[in-house]
Order: C-alpha cells, then sequence, then structure tokens
C-alpha cells in the first residue's frame, strides 16, 4: 500500500476510534434529539393543505407599433416567470384575498396586516425549474377554508395581473393615438413644403418645364442643358490634351544643344520641305571631309576648307527653320491656352444653372419622400390602434390552472416522518460533532505516543481496565501477564542492581497507583524476588486493605520510635512478599519522611530485600512524593488511561527531576481494550498465554514455569548476589 493509501487508513482508523471512545455521548445526543423531534412532532397543530397547480402564461407586456412579430424579451425569459411567481405572495395580490373571505374577522385578528402575516406564514409557493408550472400551497386546520384560500389566491392573481395587463395596453393606446395626432400634423408640413418646392423648380406633372426632361421615381434628371454640358465637358479636354501635346514639344526642342538640332532636325517636322534635302547634303558633306582627312590633307587645305565653308552654310540654314518651329509652336499653345479659357467660363456658367435646378429637384424630392413616408408610417399606426383596441376586450389569460385545491382528508402538517428522520440525522450529527469537538480538547494522554512524545520516557506497561488483586484470585488469570511485561521493563531499564528502590507516584487520586503496586509486588515475589512493599502515602493510606491487615503500626512507628524493623514489618500470605503499613497518620508527614531515619530505612531495606516498592502520595499538591523520589533510585509514574492532561503528566515528571528522582518509566493504567484497538498487540497475552496453549498444562506445567522465571529474574539481578533476610520469630 503507497503512502497515501497507508495515511488514509490512519485517519479512518483515528475517527472510527472517537467514535468508538464517545459511542455514549453519540448515542445520549441522538436520543434527545430524536425525542425532542418526536415530541414536537406529537404537539405540532395538525394542518391540511389546500393545492393548486398552474401554469404563468408569457404575454407581451407592451404594445409594439412597427414589428408585430417581435414581443418584449423579458416576457420570453426565465426571470420573467420568476418575477411573476414572486408577485404571488405580494400583498396586492393577497391583500383582496383577505377582504373577500374576511379573514381579519374571521381569524379575530387586529388588522389586516396581522391577516397577511398571518396568511404568508401558511402560504407556500413552488416553481419548477424549467417550467412555466407552479404551485400554490396553503396550510391550515380547516381543510375546507384551506381549499378556499389556495383557490382564491390563484384568481387573485390572475385578476391582479389582467387588471395590469389592461392597464398598460390602455396606457400604450393613449400614447399611440397621441402619437398618430403627431404624425399627420407632420404629414400635413411635409406636403406644403412639396408644394412649394414643386412651384420652385418649375415641375408640372411629371415634367420639368422649359426643360424637356422628366421625373421618374428613383431615377436622375436628364435634359438639353445637360447634353450641352457634356459636350462642353469634352472639348476641354480635347483642348488640354492639345495644350500638353505642343508644351511637351516646345520643351523637348528647348532642351536640344545646336549640334542635336542638326542631328535631329529631320525628326522635327518643321515647315520648310527642303529641310530633309539639306540634311542629306550636310550627312554628304560630312562624308566627303572625313574621306579628304583620311587621304592626308590638313585642315588648312583649300578643299577641306571649301567643305567646311559648306557645312556652315547648310548648319545655319537648319538651325533658322529649328527657331521658326519653335516660334510657330509657342504661337499655336497660346491660341489653344486662350480657347481653353473661354470654354472653361461658358461651361461653368452651365454649370451652375443646372447645379440650381437639380439642387431644387432634389428639394422637391425630398419633400415628396418624406410626405410618402409619414403616409406609410400613419397607416402602420392607425391598423395598429384599432387591432389592440379591439384586443383590450379579449386579454388572453395570464395563468392555466390545471389543478384547482379541493379539501383533504388527511393532514399535510406535520410529516411525522420526515421530522423523525431530520431528528434522528440531526442528533447523529450534533454527537459526532461533539464528540470530536471534545475529543480535540481534550488533553489527556490517549496513547503511548502521547506520553514518550511529551515526557521522553518509555511506557513500561499497559494495564488493561478493571483489573483486580492479582493474590486474591485463583487459577490461570491473563491480567498478571501485563504486570511480568512492567516487571521485565523496570529490570532492564535500572542501571545496576543495587538500584533496587522504587517509588511510584502519581499525578492525582485514584489513577491506580496501589493497585498496580500490589500486582507488582505480588508478580515480582512469584518470581523468586524477595520483596517488600512500603505504604509511605502517609495521608490516605490504602495498601493495608489489600491485605486486610491493620495499619495502627507501621512506617510512622519506626521513624518516630526506637524499635526494630522486624517489629513493623509483616509476613503476607504470599511467599516471598512483606508489607510495612503507613502506621497512624502524623501530623507533618513530610517532615517525618524527610528525615535520617527514613534515610537509614531505605538503606537497610535495600540491603536486606531484592525488590523495595514505596507507595507515594500524588505528587501533585503535596511534597510527600518528591522526597520519596529523591531517597528511591527510581520513581515510576502510575498515568490512568484518558485523565491526566499533557501539561500535568509533564509537571508530574518535572517534580520528580526537580528533587533529583529518576523517572524510569510510566505505566498506562486502566486502558479500556475493547475501545482502544491500538493496543491489541500488547493484550495479545490473553489469549497466547491461557492454559489451553501450554505444553504442559496442569499446576505441574505452572511451577515449572515460575522455577525457569525465578532462575531467569536471579540471573538478572546479578548472578552471584545473595539474597539475605531479616531474623526475627515473631515476623518471618
Amino acid at each position: 500500500m503507497n503512502e497515501s493509501g497507508t495515511e488514509l487508513q490512519k485517519h479512518a482508523m483515528d475517527t472510527w476510534q472517537v467514535v468508538k471512545n464517545r459511542f455514549g455521548l453519540i448515542s445520549l445526543s441522538f436520543i434527545l434529539i430524536f425525542a425532542a423531534a418526536a415530541v414536537l412532532t406529537y404537539i405540532m397543530p395538525r394542518k391540511y393543505r389546500g393545492h393548486v397547480e398552474m401554469t404563468i402564461e408569457r404575454i407581451t407586456q407592451d404594445i409594439n407599433v412597427f414589428d408585430r412579430n417581435r414581443s418584449d424579451g423579458l416576457a420570453f425569459t426565465q426571470e420573467y416567470i420568476k418575477t411573476q411567481f414572486e408577485t404571488i405572495t405580494k400583498p396586492t395580490t393577497l391583500y383582496p384575498v383577505i377582504e373577500k373571505l374576511e379573514l381579519t374577522k374571521k381569524w379575530e385578528l387586529p388588522s389586516r396586516q396581522a391577516a397577511l402575516a398571518r396568511l404568508r406564514s401558511n402560504l407556500d409557493t413552488q416553481s419548477m425549474l424549467r417550467s412555466d408550472f407552479v404551485t400554490i400551497d396553503y396550510y391550515d386546520q380547516d381543510s375546507q377554508l384551506a381549499a378556499t384560500i389556495a383557490n382564491e389566491v390563484a384568481k387573485s392573481y390572475m385578476d391582479q395581473r389582467n387588471n395590469i395587463e389592461s392597464g398598460k395596453k390602455q396606457k400604450a393606446l393613449d400614447v399611440l393615438q397621441q402619437q398618430i395626432s403627431e404624425q399627420e400634423a407632420l404629414r400635413g408640413q411635409a406636403q406644403v413644403r412639396a408644394q412649394e418646392a414643386r412651384r420652385k423648380a418649375g415641375i408640372v406633372g411629371d415634367w420639368i418645364v422649359g426643360g424637356g426632361s422628366s421625373l421618374n421615381p428613383g431615377g436622375e434628371m436628364r435634359s438639353e442643358k445637360d447634353s450641352m454640358v457634356i459636350s462642353r465637358e469634352q472639348a476641354l479636354m480635347i483642348a488640354d490634351q492639345e495644350i500638353l501635346t505642343l508644351q511637351s514639344e516646345i520643351d523637348q526642342v528647348g532642351k536640344l544643344t545646336p549640334e542635336q538640332l542638326i542631328d535631329q532636325a529631320s525628326g522635327l517636322k518643321l515647315e520648310n520641305q527642303n529641310i530633309i534635302a539639306i540634311t542629306v547634303k550636310l550627312q554628304d558633306l560630312k562624308v566627303s571631309r572625313e574621306g579628304l582627312m583620311n587621304e592626308g590633307r590638313g585642315r588648312l587645305h583649300p578643299q577641306v576648307l571649301s567643305v567646311d565653308s559648306q557645312m556652315a552654310e547648310y548648319q545655319k540654314l537648319i538651325q533658322g527653320e529649328a527657331k521658326a518651329h519653335v516660334a510657330g509652336l509657342q504661337n499655336r499653345l497660346d491660341a489653344a491656352r486662350k480657347k481653353r479659357e473661354s470654354l472653361k467660363v461658358y461651361n461653368d456658367d452651365a454649370k451652375q444653372e443646372l447645379q440650381n435646378m437639380s439642387s431644387l429637384y432634389t428639394e422637391y424630392k425630398t419633400a415628396k419622400d418624406e410626405v410618402t413616408y409619414l403616409e406609410d408610417l400613419l397607416v402602420k399606426m392607425r391598423s395598429r390602434f384599432f387591432e389592440e383596441k379591439a384586443g383590450i376586450e379579449l386579454v388572453k389569460s395570464p395563468a392555466t390552472i390545471y389543478s384547482e385545491a379541493e379539501p383533504e382528508g388527511k393532514p399535510a402538517k406535520p410529516n411525522v416522518p420526515l421530522h423523525l428522520a431530520l431528528g434522528g440525522v440531526l442528533g447523529l450529527m450534533f454527537g459526532l460533532g461533539l464528540a470530536f469537538f471534545l475529543e480535540y480538547m481534550d488533553t489527556t494522554v490517549k496513547n503511548l505516543d502521547d506520553v514518550e512524545r511529551y515526557l521522553g520516557v518509555p511506557v513500561l506497561a499497559v494495564v488493561p481496565k478493571d483489573v483486580g488483586v492479582l493474590h486474591r484470585s485463583s487459577g490461570f488469570n491473563p491480567d498478571a501477564e501485563a504486570y511480568r511485561i512492567l516487571r521485565t521493563n523496570i529490570e532492564f531499564n535500572r542501571k545496576t542492581p543495587d538500584a533496587n528502590c522504587l517509588s511510584v507516584v502519581s499525578g492525582g487520586a485514584g489513577e491506580g497507583k496501589s493497585t498496580t503496586m500490589v500486582n507488582l509486588a505480588y508478580v515480582c515475589a512469584q518470581g523468586g524476588y524477595n520483596v517488600l512493599l512500603i505504604d509511605a502515602d502517609l495521608r490516605r493510606p490504602s495498601l493495608h486493605t489489600h491485605f486486610d491487615v491493620s495499619h495502627a503500626t507501621g512506617l510512622t512507628n519506626y521513624l518516630t520510635t526506637d524499635i526494630r524493623l522486624e517489629d513493623v514489618v509483616l509476613r503476607t500470605p504470599v511467599e516471598n512478599l512483606f508489607f510495612l503499613p503507613s502506621g497512624l497518620l502524623p501530623a507533618d508527614s513530610a517532615g517525618l519522611l524527610n528525615s535520617q531515619r527514613m534515610v537509614d530505612l531505605i538503606t537497610e531495606v535495600k540491603c536486606r530485600f531484592d525488590l523495595v516498592l514505596i507507595d507515594s502520595p500524588p505528587i501533585l499538591g503535596v511534597s510527600d512524593a518528591s522526597v520519596l523520589a529523591n531517597l528511591a533510585d527510581m520513581t515510576m509514574i502510575v498515568v490512568q488511561h484518558r485523565k491526566l492532561p499533557r501539561h500535568m503528566l509533564l509537571r508530574v515528571k518535572q517534580g520528580v527531576e526537580n528533587v533529583g528522582g529518576k523517572v524510569v518509566g510510566v505505566v498506562l493504567n486502566n486502558v479500556d481494550l475493547r475501545s482502544d484497538a491500538q493496543y491489541q498487540y500488547y493484550t495479545s497475552y490473553y489469549t497466547y498465554y491461557s492454559p489451553t496453549n501450554s505444553p504442559n498444562g496442569g499446576s505441574g506445567g505452572k511451577s515449572r514455569r515460575r522455577k525457569i522465571k525465578a532462575e531467569t529474574t536471579a540471573t538478572a539481578l546479578g548472578g552471584s548476589q545473595s539474597v539475605s533476610r531479616l531474623d526475627g520469630d515473631d515476623v518471618f
């Protein structure tokens, strides 16, 4: 099993342990609360139920003029149903029921507000999830009255909602009538504006006077003036193109050098037709000059000079013609610009006139469209008005009742099984909660881990609950094994064999200290020890009762008088077990115990006995136990299971250590093995050491086991150490 599974199992076991330990408290809480629920259920008045089932209709609350298919969004949501459902319990719905049935008088109440409070306290309304169904339940000791009130509440809701819906529709109709009147006034104003616009635009029927154009619904105006404007626009575009062409040609010629102008003269489209022939001749002269230069004639040769002279003349002719061509182009450009300006002025005037006509037409068309829109709107509003006016007389039912209330023969309240079940559940929950709360608040010692964690000392033995005095029982007693474990743990926890004096203390009275000492002494004596049991509890001695002897003579006599030890030590019926009673109780027990005589006594009995056990009073509150813890070699603390708080247990240990004592361990006493299952490993001897499991059986086997145990114990005590005995025939 993994770690998480182990932790889960541990928590489950701890929870079950708490339930077992507090089972009585849980049972008592369950019984008390269940009984209280039963009594309350019995004394509660019996009430009958009036039950109505109905659906709330989702009707439109407001009048919609423009879209008959669209309804109010709130009317078709679950929030609307919830709102209507809550109005069932409102005063506007319940007051008419009170007045109609005269409930104030019938119930003998001082005011209708008191009647409303009583009606509400017995009224129960419920709505179905994701459904329009609602139920109205009314409870009363009179079955007929319960049914009548439930039916009247449903009817009052329907009447109240009908009045609200009718009032809303009537108010909406009044508003709609006012809006119709306002729209009619707006339509008249729009008609006047349309007539004025028609007159300004010169429109007769659907034609524009003098324009030769028609008006078609949704179309555009077209006339002769419009066509002329378009033609002028095209002429302007042609003029702009011509201007751009001439300007480009002039710019091109202006960028050419004289040499480039002569070379490209044939491509300039000059007006002189001889330019082409001159250009050809110029090229021929260039070739001839190149040939003369190749033949070796210099630049000053007469033939070369003649060719150069002819070439210069031809170049002058070409340059002059090119300048004349450029001047002609500039004249054409100026003329084209003037033409464009005149076309533009004339065209702008025509366009302005056309725009004025278009504006008048647009004004007229807008006014006409407004009249059309208002007339259509008035038609819709009038139609809706008459439909809603007729619908007021036929208001849709706001709810449909599917089941009316009828007098029932069996009371509906109180619900006895439910109340008892709730009482049982609450009782169980309260008991469990109280048990875990007390467990949380409980700081007493609960287990071995508590002792070892807080004290830092081992647990020597776990003693079961209700263990009796062993030497008075006959036959096999499994409880003795717990004290044998204690004897063994004490033996192996003492440092030296000489440390054989053990004081036994407890935090408070009633923790089983004396019984633990008697049984431990008995088991040790059975194991072969010579044991002296000293009753040093000079406050409330009790060891003498276990041996049925008197404590009139004992420890106090020895400490206060000069008598021999043999005169106060008694031999018990148990072999090897001797007992020193407390004696008469002194006034100052602490001073008596803290004396040299007591020190001498402890020293003497340690030498004469194998084991000395000293019973001390509770260490908290008195100082006697602290004195004895200082005198003894070891101190054992007896703690009753689930009695002493942890911080008090820590004070017990500190009380021992503060006086120089040594705590050898703790005995966890009075453990309830039936409820504390965690101690099952410490109590397995109940079955393991039963007589039937013994291989030898009978008394012979028991004697042999005792002999073996004595030999083992003697070895643990130190081997060769001899056991001394007291002299004196009167006691031993």
